[in-house]
Parts: structure tokens; sequence; C-alpha cells
């Protein structure tokens, strides 16, 4: 196993960027950006052995700056949306910045998506990854306390990547970590996400808004399309027109609402400490599955895609891929049902997703 690291150069010194890239026996590689720990490539093998990127990024790193559709970031130190960019905690109202509209997402332009994090590669006996770490100050975005985060990036022989997040804080705050890395398993963005088998364990998700904020209803997903508990094609809900989309009106509209495709809180079901998602490609026989310690997970079908992004390997288009952003959600801000996201002083933030990826076994060999 090894690793090497790409300076990357520009006119101006804060774009004076690292570009780690690990690799393991096997020969699968993952690209990793120390500006907002952004992972610019997973390359995969397929059925027949044939390596291909696996996600969404941008041809020229400099495009990276601005990242407006967050290809690959952390997101902290809240993934989503805050509704009006405020919230209470301990009797005191916080204002943060409204960087959607009137509301908040993503944590704002000082997110972790946008700023350069301390790195540290390490490569061990069956591993080889990058230790990034980052300190937001007391204030950052209008959000309270100083908050240390650590999130690593860890390759195995196995081809799994696991994320690993740690952080705490000097005063209580509100810490909902994810990353927002679009998948698309056909390899070098050949086509759209459209065939792609997914399988998820929740049977209700969170009921959005007109503004794609949560109501605070959670609504169950069976018999619709929002259904993925025995797995089912993503193009059941994409592109479809609310008046068109199988199952109940309620489900149609959501699909409608989230821009004719996916963009909802999946909530997974209690009763186990982690939680499996699995996602196939039939074509080429890639499958990737995904464990974590979240309470559940925001999948977006990129229906907002801008089209004519000059990515690696092709261009830009909407439903070219799927993020699955496993994290706690911001509706527990404002709403009751959720799982809480305030972190206090003495606590420890830790959680775990891993991305593992192989082939269907009935297409090996």
């Amino acid at each position: 196993m090894g690793l090497s690291i790409l300076n990357i150069a520009t006119e101006k010194a804060v774009h004076n960027w690292n570009h780690f890239i690990l690799e393991n026996d096997h020969g699968m590689t993952v690209g990793v950006l120390d500006y907002g720990g952004i992972l610019t490539h997973i390359c995969a093998p397929d059925v027949r052995g044939h390596s291909a990127n696996v996600v969404l990024g941008y041809e020229n790193f400099e495009d990276y700056k601005e990242n407006p559709n967050y290809f690959g970031a952390i997101i902290g130190r809240v993934a989503g949306r805050i509704k009006d960019a405020t919230f209470q905690l301990e009797d005191q109202t916080f204002s943060l910045e409204k960087n959607e509209g009137d509301n908040h997402l993503h944590g704002g332009t000082e997110g972790f998506s946008h700023v350069i994090w301390e790195a540290e590669p390490f490569e061990k006996t069956d591993t080889v990854g990058v230790k990034l770490t980052h300190t937001s100050p007391d204030g950052t975005g209008g959000y309270p306390g100083k908050v240390v985060t650590t999130v690593t990036y860890t390759l195995g022989n196995d081809n799994t990547l696991t994320v690993t997040y740690e952080a705490e804080t000097d005063q209580p705050t509100p810490l909902a970590l994810t990353n927002h890395t679009y998948f698309n398993l056909r390899g070098d963005l050949v086509d759209t996400i459209d065939t792609h088998q997914v399988q998820i364990p929740s049977g209700t998700i969170t009921e959005l808004d007109e503004n794609l904020l949560p109501t605070g209803r959670q609504m169950p997903v069976a018999g619709t399309p929002l259904d993925f508990r025995n797995g089912r094609e993503l193009k059941d809900g994409l592109g479809q027109e609310t008046s068109h989309a199988p199952g109940t009106k309620e489900a149609a509209r959501q699909l409608n609402i989230a821009g004719n495709g996916y963009d909802h809180y999946f909530l997974f079901n209690e009763g186990e400490q982690q939680h499996r998602i699995f996602v196939q490609e039939p074509v080429n026989g890639r499958t990737m599955t995904i464990e974590t310690d979240q309470p559940g997970m925001v999948m977006y079908t990129a229906n907002g895609l801008d089209e004519g992004l000059a990515l690696n390997g092709g261009m830009s288009k909407k439903h070219l891929g799927v993020c699955f952003e496993t994290q706690a959600h911001p509706g527990a801000l404002h709403h009751n049902g959720f799982p809480g996201i305030i972190l206090k002083p003495g606590e420890l933030y830790q959680k775990q997703t891993s991305f593992k990826f192989g082939v269907a076994p009935e297409r090996e060999g």
C-alpha cells in the first residue's frame, strides 16, 4: 500500500492545497483534498476488474474553491437546512448566516466544506489514510462554542473506505456532520443513476415543505416510491411529475417538491446500533455497502445539479449522481421526534460511516 501527495499551487497562496492519493494493494484509489476534506475521486473495479471513478468531482481543482454543489465535501457544523437561520439553546436565540434564502444551509460559507484542514497522512499494515483536523472558533457563522473536529479517511485492503468523525466543544452547540459525495457506480459518468438499485432500512421519511424544510411529520413510506426496504431502482422516483408518480398523492408531492427526485431524510429503523444501505449497479455489477451508526440518512439524487459543469469524466447534468448523507437531522432544533444534535462540553461526538465496494456475487467470474 502507498500514499503520495500532490501539491496544488496556483497564483494565490490560499490555493496551495494538498491532494492525497490513497491506494490499497488491489489498486483501488481515493483522492482527498485538505480543502473541505473533499473526496475528489474513488476508483473501484467492476465485475470484469475494470477500474473507474465512481464519484462526481471537478475536472479543474480551482472549481472546488466555491463548490456550490458541495462535491465530496465534509459538511458541518450542521448538515442540512436550519429554518430562518435561527435556533434556541438554553433560552438564548442564535442567529446564523442566511446563505440559502432566509435559511442556513450546510454550515454556511464558513462551514467545514470551505476551510483548509490540517492533514496528517498515515500508513499501517492493512490500511492507509489521512487524519484531518479543524478548529472552528466560537461564533463562526453564528454558532456558539469553539469546536475541534477530526475526520479520518481510512482505506482498507478489503476495498472499504471508512469515514470517522470526532468532535469536542467548550460550549453547548449544535453539531451534525456528514459527507456530501455524489456516487455513480456506472463509473466515469457514462450514464445517470436511474438504474441504480438501492436498499435502505427505513419505514419513514421526514416530510418536507415547499422550501425543503422539515414539517416535523414523519411520513410512512409503505406502498410508495420512497419505500426502499426491499430494494428498488432509483428511476421509480426520478423525473416524474406529481400526477404521474406511483403510490400515494403525498409521496408524489414529496418527490415533486424535491425537484422530481429524492432529497429526503430516511430515519433508520430503531433497535440496531449499525445500519446497512446496499447499492448495486446492474450493468457492470459494482456494489457499494454502506454501514453507519448515524440515526438516518439524506438521499439526494442531484435533482438540482447545475448542467454544463466540467467534471472529471464529462459534463454535469441532473441525476448524474446520488448522495448518501448519513447524519442526524437539523430538524431537531425546531421539532420533536428527531434525535438530538446538541453537543455539550465534556462529551465526545463520535460517528462512523463506511463504504465497501465490491461486485455482485452472481456476476463474479
